[in-house]
């Protein structure tokens, strides 16, 4: 038991959090799942956890043999050489030497022995933890539901009258169900596994825990050479910090100047615009300008290698290659069916938390939107924008549009809702040539300029020019002139 709070840690990376610090100690608790789900993963986690500060820890197993236990457990980077294993199993002996379980019920040949065996060593080993691999198993060894009943919560409560910290794990079927069990249990942990793109999806989540609240909903699970890992769902309240409300500048005087000096800190901007506009650019140079500030910043790009990224600065005069040897600039490659929106979460907060990123840019949000697996992009955009402007992180989000011109649309998931900022940035076509523009649309903090202005990436870096005067129809990508030109040559 951790003596800073009172509880049991479980061991495994993220579980405590959603379990608001862990196990209430000397209780009952039922893990259950269907096959494959991670169930004895998260029990060996529970007692090493007891094993690394000094207790005693007991595996009762009634299914796998010890030998299988410890090598299955090895493979995922567990020793269990602290752990006391109670192999109650059935031997290879079994059919060979119990002819009787043809004639007489199992609880006749099996339920005294098994006893006996289970209170000498709890009376010799006084474990303080105690994984029961699965107490369903006890069913069959039971004449009837009511017997199973009555030695099922004897068994536990011997268990827990002997100060242990009891995990079951639980195995129902369309036959033998649970109910009882999920009575007894003082919490539930629920175990889950689906298939989703050709990959596997875990799920974990807490039905029940007396005396204790929790983080509600599912969590996101992975098991990995090191065992399992649970991310827990990103809850924007409890994440805040003090910061000041200050002016981020591009370091562009033009664009500053239609942003009314920038975009603020702790503040969401979108960059929304067909492909090749020049939207990761352009928030590449609020990254440049961080930089000179000695502030960290982190692209997470959805949609191109990170090489392309790298090469492209350099093209344009955005020394990336230094601000990243001088760790002002992380740049994260994320292949988006590997993560789930927890896992990709948890990803952002180690950089905001642990290594103090000011500035966050997901490149792009349809990439992001392959990680939500059919969820609600608004909704876990939301919280992972909410949490970052807690936490004074100045977030830019890259949307893409389908459309090169034709009639103007902010984003096409109605997610400008979402920001403080939306930057816009459109292809025109004018005398024959391909131009670009830039505009704002939306400015929630404070004022800023209305005109659009052309933009211009050259290999001496990011230009944007003076407002376009006399034109017309320019939001439709088809713009027409209406007045004298400025840049025509003098009759």
């Amino acid at each position: 038991m951790n003596p800073d709070i009172g509880r049991c840690l479980t061991g495994v990376p993220g579980l405590d959090e959603v379990l608001h610090g862990g196990l209430v100690p000397r209780r009952a608790y039922l893990v259950r799942g269907g096959p494959g789900t991670g169930k004895t993963t998260l029990g060996l986690h529970f007692l090493l956890a007891g094993v690394a500060q000094g207790e005693n820890a007991l595996l009762i197993s009634l299914e796998s043999n010890e030998a299988q236990i410890v090598s299955d457990a090895a493979s995922q980077g567990l020793d269990l050489s602290g752990v006391k294993v109670l192999d109650l199993s059935p031997s290879r002996e079994f059919f060979a030497e119990n002819q009787s379980y043809d004639i007489f019920s199992a609880a006749d040949v099996e339920r005294d022995p098994t006893t006996h065996r289970i209170i000498e060593t709890v009376e010799e080993l006084r474990p303080r933890r105690v994984f029961v691999d699965a107490i369903t198993t006890l069913r069959y060894l039971a004449p009837d539901d009511f017997q199973f009943r009555k030695q099922a919560l004897s068994f536990i409560r011997y268990l827990v009258e002997h100060e242990a910290t009891v995990l079951m794990s639980s195995e129902p079927t369309m036959t033998v169900a649970d109910d009882d069990l999920r009575f007894m249990s003082d919490g539930i942990l629920e175990l889950d596994v689906s298939p989703d793109h050709g990959t596997v999806r875990r799920t974990l989540s807490v039905a029940k825990l007396r005396g204790s609240d929790f983080a509600g909903g599912r969590h996101s699970m992975r098991l990995t050479d090191r065992g399992m890992e649970v991310y827990p769902r990103l809850i924007p309240a409890e994440h805040d910090r003090e910061f000041a409300l200050e002016i981020i500048p591009s370091g562009l005087p033009e664009l500053d100047e239609m942003l009314g000096g920038g975009i603020e800190r702790g503040t969401i901007t979108i960059f929304s615009g067909p492909s090749g506009a020049g939207k990761t650019t352009l928030g590449m140079q609020f990254m440049k300008e961080a930089a000179t500030r000695g502030e960290r910043s982190v692209v997470y790009a959805f949609e191109e290698q990170t090489d392309t990224i790298l090469h492209r600065c350099d093209s344009v005069a955005i020394p990336v290659r230094e601000m990243i040897r001088e760790g002002t600039l992380s740049v994260v490659q994320v292949e988006p069916l590997r993560y789930s929106p927890a896992e990709f979460a948890l990803l952002v907060r180690r950089e905001v938390e642990e290594r103090d990123a000011r500035l966050v840019m997901i490149d792009g949000i349809a990439g992001y939107r392959l990680t939500l697996s059919g969820d609600d992009l608004v909704v876990h955009l939301h919280a992972l924008g909410r949490y970052l402007k807690n936490m004074g992180v100045t977030v830019i989000l890259i949307n893409e549009m389908e459309s090169i011109t034709g009639h103007f649309r902010a984003t096409e998931v109605g997610i400008s809702y979402l920001c403080d900022n939306l930057i816009f940035l459109r292809y025109l076509e004018i005398d024959g040539e391909l131009r670009k523009a830039v505009g704002v649309l939306k400015k929630r903090l404070g004022d800023f300029g209305r005109t659009l202005r052309e933009l211009q990436i050259t290999d001496r870096g990011v230009q944007v020019d003076a407002p376009l005067k006399g034109l017309r129809g320019v939001l439709t990508g088809t713009p027409e002139w209406v007045g004298q030109r400025e840049d025509s040559e003098s009759a």
